[in-house]
């Protein structure tokens, strides 16, 4: 495929640091079986930040046009020029825009220049809010559930200390935590912390939790000893559990709650410079020397954690699948037929295409 790459921005806006890989997949349809009727031209309007999940999301993004004969035309935000971005597109004949906004504020001009242009819209990572999906007939959202993978990072938790009660230090029948949320008011950290506790809730290993009310503000409580974003950044999430473990007491926390993996391996750090979930060392279950830690992602280097016993589970985001399905949604929408049988992949609501999330304790 004969790609035109104007500018790949490696935005530094966050830093993700995630690391994709292909498996365990989902059994979905990787390709739409019909031949193009012409030559397709995505304009990907995107940020990259440092981190292999990302790079893995854009190879396969890459990999799927090629598979289907469509050309991508590459752009990078740049504050302030979202109208020239979309105009610039238009000027080049593209059929279709794919969407990954740095900001909820870069969202809405946007969609309105591409809604002028009548051009389909497929958006991808970071959701818009439902008020812009119903504004346009020809817009689409690419992801995974991320209220789901809060959901399967509560469970590993919940089922980890049903199997070892001595995991509750101070027997109290209930767990406390600490919380490292992502980027501040990120749907993905908000939905992701939310329901982590809900299934914490759920299971009777907290009371009083009410989700509606909780925010990445919310202050410390009997249960959830600390609460703050480390926005996704490894040693961000080292230094905090650090003072964490200085001011609350490693005698006093019982668990540990990330949003990325990122964060995870950040918390285990700073656990094992002070002798706890070292690898190899088989010490689940003895809460002297095991603090259990959830992420999410799915990680080459969590995998690598689970596998040596100091991450107690992640939750798998394939960014290969998102990738295709990103590609496939954007075809679909430029051909005037988006549905399940034409991006191969689960929708509600004719808007929302969905790549399952897979919980890992085993690797």
């Amino acid at each position: 495929m004969k790609k035109q790459v104007i500018a790949l921005c490696l935005a530094g806006v966050l830093t993700l640091g995630l690391a994709g890989c292909s498996t365990p997949g989902v059994a979905v349809e990787d390709t739409i079986a019909d031949p193009l009727p012409r030559d397709i031209r995505i304009g990907l309007l995107v940020y990259i930040v440092e981190g292999h999940w990302w790079y893995s999301m854009h190879d396969a993004i890459e990999a799927q046009a090629d598979a289907l004969g469509a050309r991508i035309v590459t752009q990078d935000f740049n504050l302030g020029q979202d109208d020239e971005i979309v105009h610039s597109f238009v000027s080049q004949g593209i059929d279709v825009l794919a969407i990954c906004p740095w900001a909820h504020d870069m969202i809405e001009p946007v969609l309105l220049s591409a809604a002028d242009a009548h051009l389909p819209v497929v958006f991808y990572n970071r959701q818009p809010s439902q008020d812009f999906m119903d504004s346009y007939d020809k817009v689409w959202y690419v992801g995974a559930r991320a209220e789901d993978s809060g959901t399967e990072s509560g469970k590993i938790l919940a089922d980890y200390f049903k199997e070892f009660p001595a995991a509750d230090k101070n027997g109290d029948g209930k767990v406390q935590y600490v919380m490292l949320t992502g980027e501040i008011n990120h749907q993905d950290a908000v939905a992701r912390s939310k329901y982590s506790q809900q299934a914490l809730a759920a299971s009777g290993l907290i009371d009083g939790y009410d989700m509606n009310e909780w925010s990445q503000s919310s202050p410390p409580n009997q249960f959830m000893l600390a609460n703050q974003s480390a926005n996704w950044d490894t040693r961000h999430a080292k230094d905090l559990m650090n003072n964490w473990i200085t001011s609350i007491g490693l005698d006093k926390i019982e668990a540990v709650i990330a949003n990325s993996d990122t964060m995870a391996l950040g918390a285990i750090a700073a656990l094992q410079s002070k002798g706890y979930n070292l690898a190899g060392s088989n010490s689940k279950g003895n809460p002297s020397k095991y603090i259990p830690v959830v992420g999410v992602d799915g990680t080459d280097k969590a995998r690598t954690a689970v596998s040596k016993g100091s991450l107690l589970g992640t939750v798998f985001n394939d960014a290969v699948t998102q990738g295709k399905a990103v590609v496939n949604a954007a075809v679909a929408a430029a051909n005037g037929d988006v549905s399940e049988a034409t991006v191969g992949y689960p929708m509600t609501d004719d808007k929302y295409i969905w790549v399952p999330y897979t919980p890992l304790t085993k690797v």
